[in-house]
């Protein structure tokens, strides 16, 4: 299947699911009308019938008009509730749409506040995190980004993640599920659900010996209370004292008031986020996994426990615990017995007990939220390939591309290096390819160390510790210039390649030494090169210096490869293919000439003939 079939299927569905959600709509607006109308033609009646001598007239019809009242707002919360889940399920189909066109403004922006990575601004991670990332909790984000930046790979996780991966692609429903029912949540469920918020309240503690004593001692209040209300009725002891007896009661209770607060915290927030929870954990219970050893071994600690039955206790205690919303009840439970006491220490008891098994059921939840991002991103791209990755293959590569462009105007190249120890200089002119290319190789492996799927027709590679240096930025807050901190960038490569590391290191450089001068770069650059070649990595540098490609002369370590490009009617054109060997051409002057800036017309043939 083509990615445009599947971009059609997508539009198909996003369509029945508008016809859908069109006629759900129409459907609410009805229920709507029927209540306001069930109002009116019912209590105009009403209103007669009870200025009348009619009263089994009066109370029947307010039986019926209160019974079909309550019938109408249930069958509306229901509709509501399913129009609800129609549109988020439509907007989860329209970001896969929006994914494979790459249309960004419909793709969602995880938006994490950190300090950025240098790869993920030289290998443009960020942009990549954005476009595989399908996760509704920050966990699951932020796994996903540590695996792509995971500059010293383990072949053993990688090989698992693949196999996961593979599985989970041809499951679209398991995977879209896991996202309806997280993003079902409100705003604030959602929130609670992207922070640490639910493993703080797990770890939140309260003396409990306190909570035990307080509550045996207002249980026999309570106690004594009954027996002195039923004496009271008996005419064995005066109503006084019922009265100074629960007088006490409720002074005691008052005063432990603060206790019962830290014990039951944002009641209502809690139910709502373990009802979310109990969704997400019943759907990893219910899937059946057929074909999926993988994916079964990976929940296999959900299947056995089945947190859905523990989250329904839970949720069974929480609401007791929360009778605040009905203050009639909530004050005559408490006024009998110490009912907001009694069913906090039971939830803070069935908390403590999922403390030793939901950080694993969590776990698992943003596990499978990362490595399903990855599959969809395969799911998406049927043209991608699943790389293999070993300890003998250096780097081969046939029709690399670059994830972040789209299949038509993606232009594919053939790569490969063979030795650790060899360098390639890449020379071409300006807007030729040099830097994407860089980036194109670079973004592939963080994607296959991950455990993805890559843009390539094969791709064969060992593991590498990954570094870069393509858009180095000054620090005007440090004061550091430019070049100045390129250094300090080379500087930490050549620390890295000499480090005593069983990996060796893939490393990119874009436009070695570009703060300087042409004279000092010349001279910085060639010693630099030949520091890098024949250590513990390989690498790409990418140079506009032609003078660098003599190098290779003298040096079978060095490589040189080149991107070119060709006037045709009045423009610059280039066709970004990688080819072998230096640079024929530059093409600043024809730049500056095209765009009208005054140049020597003599410098300019002098330089057209000598390319």
């Amino acid at each position: 299947m083509t990615q445009q079939t599947r971009i059609a299927q997508y539009t198909h569905q996003i369509d029945r699911l508008s016809r859908r959600i069109k006629q759900i709509e129409q459907e609410s607006d009805r229920l709507s009308n029927l209540r306001v109308l069930l109002v009116f033609g019912g209590g105009i009646p009403l209103a007669i019938l009870l200025f009348t001598n009619y009263s089994v007239f009066f109370w029947t019809l307010l039986a019926v008009v209160l019974g079909g009242f309550a019938f109408l707002i249930s069958r509306h919360r229901r509709i509501q509730q399913s129009l609800r889940k129609h549109r988020v399920w439509r907007t989860i189909k329209q970001e896969h749409r929006a994914r494979m066109l790459l249309d960004w403004k419909r793709i969602p922006d995880p938006t994490l506040d950190l300090d950025y990575h240098p790869l993920e601004t030289d290998f443009d991670l960020r942009e990549l995190h954005r476009l595989l990332n399908t996760a509704s909790s920050q966990t699951g984000m932020l796994r996903l980004r540590q695996w792509l930046l995971d500059t010293e790979p383990h072949l053993a996780t990688i090989n698992q993640r693949q196999k996961l991966v593979q599985e989970l692609k041809t499951r679209p429903t398991f995977r879209d599920k896991l996202t309806l029912y997280a993003r079902l949540s409100p705003a604030q469920v959602k929130q609670q659900l992207n922070t640490q918020w639910l493993r703080n309240w797990l770890t939140s503690d309260v003396d409990l010996g306190q909570v035990d004593l307080w509550l045996r001692i207002l249980s026999v209040l309570a106690i004594a209370n009954v027996i002195a209300a039923v004496l009271s009725q008996l005419d064995i002891i005066s109503s006084t004292i019922v009265g100074g007896l629960w007088g006490i009661y409720a002074l005691a209770y008052i005063s432990r008031a603060g206790l019962i607060s830290k014990l039951s915290g944002d009641s209502q927030v809690l139910y709502e986020v373990f009802q979310r929870l109990d969704a997400i954990m019943g759907h990893l219970e219910r899937y059946p996994y057929n074909n999926m050893p993988q994916t079964r071994k990976l929940v296999a600690p959900i299947l056995e426990a089945k947190p859905s039955k523990h989250i329904q206790r839970l949720l069974g205690t929480i609401a007791a615990s929360s009778l605040r919303g009905n203050p009639l009840i909530w004050f005559f439970l408490n006024a009998i017995m110490p009912w907001d006491m009694f069913f906090l220490r039971r939830l803070h008891h069935q908390k403590q007990q999922l403390a030793e098994y939901l950080p694993q059921w969590l776990h698992i939840w943003y596990e499978l939220e990362a490595l399903n991002s990855l599959a969809t991103f395969a799911h998406l791209n049927p043209d991608a390939t699943m790389p293999e990755l070993d300890d003998s293959t250096v780097l081969r590569v046939n029709s690399i591309g670059h994830p972040l462009l789209s299949s038509a105007s993606r232009i594919t190249n053939d790569f490969d290096i063979n030795a650790v120890g060899d360098v390639a200089i890449l020379t071409g002119s300006n807007m030729s390819g040099k830097s994407s290319f860089l980036r194109t190789l670079g973004v592939n492996l963080s994607l296959a160390y991950a455990g993805g799927v890559v843009i390539a027709d094969d791709f064969n590679a060992g593991l590498f510790r990954l570094f870069s240096c393509i858009r180095v930025t000054d620090s005007l807050d440090d004061g550091i210039s430019y070049f100045y901190a390129e250094v300090k960038r080379l500087h930490a490569l050549l620390e890295e390649l000499e480090a005593d590391h069983d990996l060796p290191l893939f490393f990119v450089i874009d436009e070695i030494f570009r703060g300087t001068n042409n004279r000092e770069r010349l001279i910085g650059s060639r010693s630099y090169i030949n520091a890098l070649v024949g250590a513990n990595g390989i690498g790409l540098i990418a140079t506009h210096d032609l003078e660098l490609t003599q190098l290779a002369d003298d040096n079978p370590h060095i490589r040189n490869l080149h991107f070119r490009e060709h006037i045709a009617d009045g423009r610059m054109v280039f066709d970004y293919v990688l080819r072998e060997g230096a640079s024929p051409t530059t093409n600043a002057l024809q730049i500056m000439a095209l765009e009208g800036l005054p140049i020597d017309e003599d410098d300019l043939t002098q330089r057209l003939q000598s390319s």
